[in-house]
Formats: structure tokens, C-alpha cells, sequence
């Protein structure tokens, strides 16, 4: 590709700049600056923004790791909205309904909701604004409508049918009429709406602090909580395995859950500071990456055919680590310091060799980590058909004309993403997700629906992401915060895409940070993904050797690395990765780009 071609500008300013995978978030987003916010105001309200405007990507109840960099004190650190397993949620309840693997949908996979306490907890350490002034735009986007885009409509029309025998509080909202709506058409949500009004009505206090802390605990304790626990104690709906079920969270579930401050999890690279939440992520995949690529030698990057080769190596070795050894560090002992390690580094490295290697190499470290069945991984037989009923899992990319699974119809929707930077230098990164209108169904009284963040657990006691009552589900969730050599902020960025988020960013990181390309050349540049472990949502399926390509890619290449032995499976041309970034040059200006893939991500800046 071209390096001086650019679907779009790099966005540059000295005011503020903010990415999305949304315009309408990044408009919002822009509006909090311009009232005299500042990037955390702005983070919270587009993340509102979103819930609205992609439904089939997010919702209010779902959950949202949040990194930021708060330019002041040079302080980066991670808010955690990954809420945890109810305390009903045993292996042993599973397993005594005959259930071997958390369902991909319905109510029994829903982790408590994590989002809304999240936002809260940024705006009111971090932000300046008042409550209702960050979420009316929100709010009018619900009662006025938000424009039909392309991919929810794929993401309605596949699940329609679903809506309408097994879930009717979605259809009333997602089939208006009894119809998929119209591309450009204004869908609105007045249920939502009302939510979040009686919400700012119900909130006092004396100043803008209380006045959060009480919608905060409104959503613990409240009128949603309720709707929340009396939904899941009376209401059953079928889902994936066949049954009829109801969902697993109480009222002391959801009082006794905060989002939490934390340390992110760090690497050098190039001089940089790698940002990304913990293990309870897959954020330390990236780290691991970066490392290895470093190991190798950055300049066998400069080759495309060595490229692609080199990073599906990578990934295939650092996605099974994280098989291996992630999970939640509040339960379990994972061994990031070794992981991070620059020997293991080496070592992992070291197993790269000229030729694809498609067989499950996790690292060995003596005394931790679980096996993986990765042979049962790659047999996994699916009914096509049900899963497109059922709009389940989180494939931003389908896994086109997979024989074994034949999923080419399954919707492609998933996720979100903001980051902004503002005039002080300040940055956030964040990435929301769940709760999505395909999840579950929709709570009439609240106009949205629960996650199924517990389909990422395992039913094993061993394994490090085991199902644990008050524990997190490993997440796929990753944004990034980018450091100077002096520890300034420098870059915030992410994207959508499942297991698919930290192999996007690699590359990214890798064109712009050690190849020197622009941030929107490197986003522009022809995108790529393995599917060789087993996948992160329901049914955790595995295809070896696969490497899906962007149709761009030179038919020379994807050639070459067929003959290297990988599987390869060419792609749309403009399909692989919805990132967007923002960042804070040395001189103290701004920039940001943003993804021309789906044709609705945006980056604005001034």
C-alpha cells in the first residue's frame, strides 16, 4: 500500500481531538470540550453516545475497561468496569443442569453490569461537569432517534426472527412496526430515556460529586437494581442450551460491586510506554507481542511478506499464554512478571521459525497455568442456522466460509470504542461493550438488557479463568495508552473486534511507533487476523493456521504465506479492525485518526 495514500486526514489541533467508532460519539464528545470540559467530561459522555447509537455493539448494562492518563501528575492508571460472576454462579450450578459451557446468550451469562458505575467513577474523580449536562445528549438521542446504520440493520435482520418468538420487549424497540428498520431511518428508545431521566431526578446532592454518587447508587440499589433482580428471579427465556432460564443476580450482587482505580500493566517498546489493563483482560497480549517483535528484530518487519509471517507467529504464541495463564489476579496467581519478562521474551521468540507453525505451543512456567484442550477446540461443530438465530458471540469478523462451521451469515457486530485528548494533555482510552440488544432480553421497564460477559469463563475449577463467584470474566476488552520517553501521554487508541482487538493494535502500533508510518497510514494499511486458538465467546472454536486477509493485500503475499504454510483466507478488501486513536505530539499539539471501515467511525478535532 501506498504510504502517502489516506482514505482520510490525520486529524490535527491545538484544542481537543476525540475518535470513535461512532460520529455521533465524537461529536458529543468534541461538545463536552467546548463547554469547558475536559477529556474525561468528554470519554463519559460519548460513552453514553454509543450506548445509543450502536445497541447491537453496547449497552448500559454491559461493561467497559476504561485507561487513562491524566496529564497533571503524569499518572496513568485503569478504572475497571468488568463487574464480576454473581454469587449464585458456581460451576456446580452448570454442571448440575447438565451444562458444559456457559451459554452465549440469555440471562445465566450475565456478570453483574459494570459500565454505568464505571462512567460515574470517572466523571466524578476525573471530570468537571455536571451529571445531567454529560448525559443529556444521551438522552435526546434516545427520544429523538439515532440513524440506522448499515451494520445494525445486518445485526437486526439476522436476529429478527428471534425478537419476535422468544424476546418481543426487543422487537418492540429493534422491529419497529414489525419491520427492520430503514438504512438512515431514526430508531429512538423512549424506555431508555426515561431511565436515564428518572435517574437525574432521583440523584440530589450538594454538589456534582454527591449528586453521581447517588445516581451510582441508584443503579445499585434503586429503581434499576430492582428491575434488574426481579427480571432475573421471575422471568425464564430459552437460550443456547436448549433450556428456558432465568438470570443469576441479586440485590446484594449488585450493592456490594464498585469499579475499582488500578494499576495498568506496562512494557518498553522503542523507547515507549505501553499501556493496558491486567491479566483480567487480554490487554497483556499486546505487551507480550511488542516484546517479541523487538526480540526478532524490528527491521524483518520492513518486509510485507515477513510482516504478516511474523506477527501470526507471534500470536499464535501469545494467544495461547493468555489460554494458558490469564485470568483474574484477585483469584488466581498469573505470572505477569514473567510473562513480561524480557527472557521470556527471548525464549518465545526464539520459536519462530521460517514457516507457519500450526500446532498449540503455550509457554512453560513451572507451577502456573492450566492445559488447554485444543484439539476439541478445532472440532467444535456448530448448527449454523441457530447461531444466526441467536446472535451469539462477539465475531467482528465472521469466520467466512469456514468449512467446519459454514458461520459466513452470523452477524459481524460487537463492540465500541472512544479516545480523546485534550488541550492540557490529558488522555482516555475506552472501550465499552455487553449488554448489546442480541445478548438477552430487553427489561421492559429499563429499555435495555443484561450482558453475557460469563460465556468467557470455563467450567473448570483448574482453569485460571475459571467460573469463580466474585470473580471477573477474562475480558477481550483492550484499549491502550501510549507514553513518551519521558512519561508525558503521547497516544490513546483501540478498537472493536473480540480476540481480534490486541492482534489490530499490534500491527498498528508496530507500522506507526517502530516503521514510522502516520497514525491514520497505519490504520489505513491492509488488516489481518488469526483465528489459531480457541475463541474467547461461546463456542470457544478454533480454526489452526487460519490468517484472514484483507483483500488489499497483494495476491504475491497472500500467495507466499500459503506457501510458508499458513491458512490463508482472503477477505473484503475494507474489513479487518474499527480503530480510531488520539494523541498529544511532543510540541503539545494534537491529533487523531479513525478507521474508514463500516463507514461510521470518526475523528474530529479542532
Amino acid at each position: 500500500m501506498d504510504p502517502d495514500f489516506l482514505t482520510r486526514p490525520n486529524i490535527r489541533g491545538h484544542f481537543g481531538v476525540a475518535g470513535s467508532t461512532h460520529w455521533l460519539a465524537s461529536g458529543v464528545a468534541m461538545r463536552m470540550l467546548e463547554l469547558g470540559g475536559n477529556a474525561f467530561d468528554a470519554a463519559v459522555a460519548a460513552g453514553f453516545v454509543l450506548q445509543v447509537a450502536e445497541p447491537h455493539l453496547n449497552g448500559p448494562l454491559g461493561e467497559v475497561p476504561i485507561i487513562f492518563h491524566e496529564a497533571a501528575n503524569r499518572d496513568t492508571q485503569v478504572i475497571c468496569g468488568q463487574g464480576t460472576a454473581p454469587q449464585a454462579a458456581t460451576i456446580q450450578y452448570f454442571h448440575d443442569r447438565g451444562i458444559d459451557q456457559i451459554p452465549g446468550n440469555g440471562l445465566l451469562a450475565a456478570a453483574i453490569p459494570g459500565s454505568f458505575d464505571a462512567w460515574m467513577l470517572l466523571l466524578r474523580d476525573k471530570g468537571t461537569l455536571p451529571l445531567d449536562t454529560v448525559l443529556t445528549p444521551a438522552i435526546e438521542y434516545a427520544e429523538k432517534g439515532v440513524p440506522v446504520i448499515p451494520r445494525m440493520i445486518k445485526a437486526i435482520r439476522v436476529i429478527q426472527a428471534w425478537f419476535k418468538t422468544e424476546w418481543p420487549e426487543n422487537a418492540a424497540i429493534y422491529l419497529p412496526g414489525g419491520k427492520v428498520p430503514e438504512l438512515g431511518s431514526f430508531l429512538t428508545n423512549p424506555a431508555l430515556a426515561r431511565t436515564w431521566r428518572r435517574t437525574l431526578d432521583e440523584a440530589k446532592g450538594d454538589n456534582r460529586e454527591a449528586q453521581i454518587d447517588a445516581a451510582r447508587q441508584i443503579w445499585k440499589t434503586g429503581f434499576v437494581a430492582d428491575a434488574i433482580v426481579d427480571f432475573c428471579a421471575t422471568q425464564s427465556f430459552r437460550d443456547v442450551t436448549g433450556q428456558s432460564n432465568g438470570g443469576l443476580i441479586t440485590r446484594d450482587d449488585l450493592a456490594g460491586w464498585s469499579a475499582t482505580f488500578e494499576a495498568p500493566a506496562t512494557a518498553q517498546f522503542q523507547g515507549r510506554t505501553i499501556c493496558k489493563c491486567g491479566p483480567w483482560s487480554q490487554g497483556p497480549v499486546l505487551l507480550q507481542g511488542l516484546k517479541m517483535a523487538e526480540a526478532l528484530g524490528i527491521d524483518r518487519l520492513n518486509d510485507d511478506v515477513q510482516f504478516y509471517h511474523l506477527l501470526a507467529e507471534i500470536m499464535k504464541l501469545t494467544y495461547a499464554d493468555r489460554e494458558t495463564f490469564y485470568g483474574d489476579p484477585n483469584a488466581v496467581d498469573v505470572p505477569l512478571d514473567v510473562l513480561l519478562s524480557d527472557e521470556h521474551a527471548a525464549a518465545r521468540a526464539a520459536l519462530v521459525g521460517p514457516e507457519a507453525n500450526n500446532t498449540w505451543r503455550p509457554g512453560d512456567i513451572p507451577g502456573f497455568g492450566h492445559p488447554v484442550d485444543f484439539e476439541a477446540a478445532c472440532n467444535v461443530a456448530l448448527d449454523k442456522d441457530a447461531l444466526a438465530a441467536l446472535g451469539i458471540g462477539e465475531p467482528t469478523v465472521a469466520k467466512q466460509d469456514a468449512p467446519e462451521a459454514a458461520l459466513k451469515d452470523i452477524i459481524d457486530g460487537d463492540t465500541c470504542h472512544i479516545n480523546v485528548a485534550d488541550r492540557w494533555g490529558n488522555l482516555v482510552a475506552a472501550t465499552p461493550s455487553g449488554g448489546w440488544m442480541e445478548s438477552s432480553p430487553v427489561i421492559p421497564e429499563l429499555g435495555f438488557c443484561l450482558g453475557t460477559r460469563l460465556q468467557m469463563a470455563r467450567l473448570d475449577d483448574d482453569a485460571p479463568g475459571a467460573l469463580r463467584p466474585g470473580t471477573r470474566p477474562r475480558t477481550t476488552l483492550t484499549p491502550t495508552i501510549v507514553l513518551d520517553e519521558d512519561g508525558r501521554g503521547y497516544m490513546a487508541c483501540g478498537t472493536p473486534g473480540g480476540d481480534k482487538q490486541d492482534q489490530w493494535q499490534l500491527a498498528f502500533l508496530l507500522r506507526h511507533l517502530a516503521l514510522g508510518m502516520s497514525p491514520q497510514a497505519a490504520i489505513d494499511a491492509p488488516g489481518f487476523h488469526s483465528l489459531h486458538w480457541p475463541d474467547s465467546f461461546f463456542p470457544r472454536q478454533a480454526f489452526p493456521g487460519r490468517l484472514c486477509m484483507e483483500g488489499r493485500v497483494p495476491k504475491v503475499v497472500t500467495d507466499a504465506l500459503a506457501d510458508l504454510g499458513h491458512d490463508v483466507l482472503v477477505e473484503d478488501d475494507w474489513s479487518a479492525g474499527y480503530l480510531s486513536a488520539s494523541y498529544v505530539r511532543a510540541d503539545g499539539t494534537l491529533g487523531a485518526a479513525a478507521s474508514p471501515r463500516g463507514q461510521q467511525n470518526y475523528a474530529l478535532g479542532r
